[in-house]
């Protein structure tokens, strides 16, 4: 009777009501209180701490991050009791699905899938390495020879001198001859196994490749003597005629218009065949190179000690430390291709830093994928940016905002996260 009577005038749906709300409640405080990755991140990200509270330098981009397709990703690294490294990334806009142009970039990718090519062929040719004679011949329509590579101590071209001059100082010609030898079937293969699934590579760089040529590259012949009189292995012309990577990608028409010789075309610019890397898996490769026992087995590339640390040190080398190639500081100062901290050769580095970097630069777009470490001051840190300047909205007229706006923010958006690394205090280990 009591029950009828109290269901009948609904207080019992209130009082449910009432309980659910107070057990929701209750489920959200103990959400909030547990250390979650995903709830540190939401509430506890100290990037996005360091953006509102430390923004000399960086308002004018950050009052309008949409407007310059900003994305930043910031791995803070932890060594415990034994040394080893514990990672945990915080990002801002982080969008890994909305397009942005990777320009250079992508060559650390050809870099390291070049020399895995190599290995694998080494394992058969043992006295092919990656500082054998490489002679590239042409075979379809736009391909050019090399025979000689003046910047090399052989003056001959090698895949080794390649890695140097494309991740030193961004060479295009040098990524494009390791395009050309492993090839864009190989490329986006070896982008798949090693987990980077927002990521592909289409085109050589800085020559207007595209279909049908993309798909052909050049013979390729490796010799054991200068003279090129010892063949060890020859590679003929191939041709890929397979399906490219698809990836859901957003905004891949970009800009209002674009310049098409010296026609304006009042229409953004397809991006839709060009190359595409997402910030994470920029950042992933570059954790693959300098960290690999932190990466699942499956997806480590398949490098020796040696290919490691050649990438490791063009990743880090200065122009002026680089004997061969050389090169002039009045042309390459030593932050030229330095565009975190160093804004692209218009400030030094911090006394004691070392940056282990690659960045890319097209399109009024800015890039830079970087591990910054100072070992004095026990700071080591991941970061990596990409933004776009571009207030015309025309591609390619070549009036891009890099100066004024590009390099000073990236320059600031360094100091800002070194500076709060040297401040943070550091647990001998990992909790």
């Amino acid at each position: 009777m009591y029950q009828s009577a109290i269901y009948n005038n609904k207080p019992y749906y209130r009082m449910a009501s009432l309980q659910r709300m107070m057990w929701r409640t209750l489920a959200l405080l103990v959400l909030l209180a547990r250390p979650a990755p995903g709830a540190a991140q939401v509430f506890g990200n100290p990037l996005r701490h360091l953006l509102r509270h430390d923004t000399t330098g960086l308002r004018r981009v950050l009052a309008h991050p949409g407007a310059y397709r900003l994305q930043i990703l910031y791995t803070r690294i932890r060594r415990d009791a034994a040394g080893q490294p514990h990672f945990r990334r915080y990002g801002y806009r982080l969008r890994p699905r909305e397009y942005f142009y990777p320009a250079s970039a992508v060559k650390l990718a050809g870099a390291a899938l070049a020399l895995e090519e190599l290995r694998a062929l080494n394992a058969q040719i043992p006295a092919l390495t990656a500082e054998s004679v490489m002679l590239t011949d042409s075979a379809f329509a736009g391909q050019t020879r090399v025979r000689r590579d003046t910047s090399s101590a052989t003056r001959r071209p090698s895949v080794a001198n390649y890695v140097r001059k494309a991740l030193l100082v961004s060479d295009n010609d040098a990524f494009n001859r390791l395009y050309e030898l492993v090839g864009p079937a190989e490329l986006n293969a070896g982008l798949r196994r090693l987990g980077l699934h927002d990521s592909r590579l289409l085109h050589r760089l800085a020559v207007g490749d595209q279909e049908p040529a993309s798909r052909h590259t050049n013979p390729v012949a490796f010799y054991a003597d200068t003279a090129a009189t010892q063949r060890l292995y020859e590679q003929p012309a191939a041709f890929y005629g397979g399906p490219w990577p698809r990836l859901r990608l957003r905004d891949e028409s970009i800009g209002q218009a674009h310049l098409q010789g010296s026609q304006v075309v009042p229409r953004p610019l397809d991006f839709s065949q060009k190359n595409a890397f997402s910030l994470p898996d920029l950042q992933r490769l570059l954790q693959a190179v300098l960290f690999p026992e932190t990466v699942p087995p499956a997806r480590r590339l398949r490098l020796d000690p040696a290919d490691y640390a050649l990438l490791r040190e063009a990743l880090s080398q200065l122009p002026r430390e680089s004997p061969h190639p050389r090169y002039d500081a009045g042309h390459y100062p030593d932050t030229y291709a330095k565009f975190l901290l160093g804004g692209g050769g218009i400030a030094p580095l911090p006394p004691g830093v070392r940056v282990y970097n690659k960045i890319g630069q097209a399109y009024g777009f800015l890039i830079d994928n970087a591990y910054i470490v100072d070992a004095d001051k026990g700071v080591e840190f991941l970061l990596s940016a990409v933004l776009y300047v571009n207030a015309d909205g025309i591609l390619n007229d070549d009036k891009y905002e890099y100066d004024t706006i590009g390099f000073p923010f990236m320059r600031d958006l360094g100091r800002r996260v070194y500076e709060a690394e040297c401040r943070r205090a550091r647990p001998s280990t990992t909790k």
